[in-house]
């Protein structure tokens, strides 16, 4: 049943080749702020670049200096680095001892957390390879939403 099921969709795109494939790569929020901190140019970002990255991001929503920043500023952080402020990782888990309050430190840590998944070979460098997330879409309408 299956396989027939999988022959239909083929014959279907093959039929339409304007329609989309039945999966898209797409780069996640965390990983594009991450592959934007590739200061060399050499399209690879170790650690030491996102720290330093990451610093001069937070000193710029730091703006009273005060060495954290509330969760509003986050969002207003997260709106120019990630793109959406409701992008994850959210505030909530960025702010590791949930004090309402978000310092360099804690963003650091998340963004190592998630800098250490995205390495999948493990060699210290994260690469736009291993940025990319292949994602399925749903079976049979390839990814549109219908108009209701």
């Amino acid at each position: 049943m299956m396989l027939l099921l999988m022959l239909a969709a083929a014959l279907q795109t093959a039929a339409n080749p304007q329609q989309p494939p039945d999966q898209t790569m797409m780069v996640e929020p965390a990983a594009m702020l991450i592959a934007a901190c590739d200061a060399d140019g050499d399209a690879q970002v170790t650690a030491a670049e996102l720290s330093a990255c990451l610093a001069r991001s937070f000193a710029g929503a730091d703006t009273a200096h005060a060495g954290s920043i509330g969760y509003i500023q986050y969002g207003d952080w997260a709106k120019r680095y990630l793109g959406d402020e409701n992008a994850l990782p959210s505030p909530f888990e960025v702010d590791g001892d949930h004090d309402n309050r978000i310092t360099l430190a804690e963003l650091q840590a998340d963004f190592a957390r998630i800098f250490a998944r995205l390495d999948t070979n493990h060699d210290g460098v994260v690469t736009r390879t291993e940025c990319l997330t292949i994602r399925a879409l749903p079976f049979g309408d390839g990814g549109r939403r219908r108009r209701h």
